[in-house]
């Protein structure tokens, strides 16, 4: 069930791009049945698309690896990994996909089988490998000690002072067992922050919904005012509110409206999402066409100046294209995590 608005014919004429309409052969004696199949550029896409996630796969082992590193007990619930499946890039079977190749690393476990979807998966064992966090990668690779950078501009003095008083105490690393209980407050919040900025870095889009982290407070440790902690380090995280969706995003994850490091499922979900928008454009551009020789047969318009105006129209819409096209990118992957 597509679970469409409206009929499903409707909804896929408004991507010509994407789909094609035609008649196939239907049982004997009932005429031809309405069918529909992607076009040559769709298929190409989707071809494309399954192609990187194959090739991911062995990344998405590791992204895995290093949630359940993360969680208490090195697992977590399979219904609450759904969740976290559209942020990770994992696809629907990423089960059948990643655990028959990783029996050594990961095992299917039911500690109660009396209760439904109580499945959870579970890390069999430790490697130490995983077990370092984008910040001490970068630290690393700088040959300095691991702290947060604030990702916001010189300009903002306050925030960077704030930052600078944030990171006089040790860095907790998300995977030291030792910080699983902190010992103070200051401590318990800094392996918060350092838990969230390991999470976003693992994401495909370096962001995901507050109501999803919140989602898992116990398994990984974070406080109840999850939200409020998010707020106060604005050096780190951006909360969005936009379409009254809260969504945490990692600064440092962006270039502007541009994801630095594009993973090769986001730049092929990405040209799907553009023909997608291309087929819109023509679809609306074929019904305004419509209407307006409706109102002309009428003689309700000037036909001579609604003409005018529409190629006006569509020059600004050129000029402007580009511009329209980036921000749109960015709020899709901002805020369609139900659709990934």
């Amino acid at each position: 069930t597509l679970d469409l608005l409206g009929r499903a014919a409707n909804w896929l004429r408004k991507y010509p791009s994407c789909f094609e309409l035609f008649t196939g052969e239907g049982p004997a004696g009932s005429g031809g049945e309405l069918c529909f199949g992607f076009t040559k550029r769709m298929a190409e896409l989707v071809d494309a698309e399954e192609a990187a996630v194959t090739a991911s796969e062995p990344a998405m082992a590791d992204r895995l690896a290093r949630v359940l590193m993360l969680a208490r007990g090195r697992r977590l619930p399979v219904s609450k990994l759904a969740a976290l499946r559209g942020p990770l890039g994992l696809p629907d079977d990423y089960l059948l996909r990643i655990l028959p190749a990783h029996t050594d690393l990961f095992r299917l476990a039911n500690p109660y089988p009396h209760r439904r979807n109580a499945a959870e998966l579970e890390l069999l064992r430790w490697v130490p490998s995983r077990a370092v966090s984008a910040v001490e990668a970068a630290a690393s690779a700088s040959n300095s000690l691991p702290r947060f950078t604030c990702s916001l501009p010189s300009s903002w003095a306050k925030s960077h002072e704030k930052m600078e008083d944030f990171n006089s105490t040790p860095y907790i690393s998300p995977y030291s067992e030792d910080g699983a209980v902190p010992g103070t407050d200051a401590e318990a919040e800094k392996r918060a922050v350092a838990v969230v900025h390991e999470l976003l870095s693992l994401t495909l889009w370096k962001k995901i919904s507050v109501m999803k982290l919140e989602h898992f407070r116990w398994e990984f440790g974070l406080p109840e005012d999850t939200a409020r902690m998010l707020l106060r380090h604005s050096c780190l995280f951006y909360v969005s509110n936009r379409y009254k969706i809260h969504t945490a995003v990692l600064r440092e994850g962006y270039e502007g409206s541009e994801l630095r490091v594009k993973d090769p499922v986001v730049a092929a979900k990405d040209r799907l999402g553009e023909l997608m928008q291309e087929g819109l454009h023509e679809f609306n551009q074929r019904r305004r066409a419509v209407n307006l020789e409706k109102k002309r047969r009428k003689g309700e318009v000037d036909v001579k100046k609604e003409e005018e105006e529409l190629e006006d129209e569509a020059g600004a819409l050129l000029d402007s294209a580009e511009k329209r096209e980036e921000r749109r990118r960015f709020y899709k992957v901002l805020f369609g995590d139900d659709n990934r």
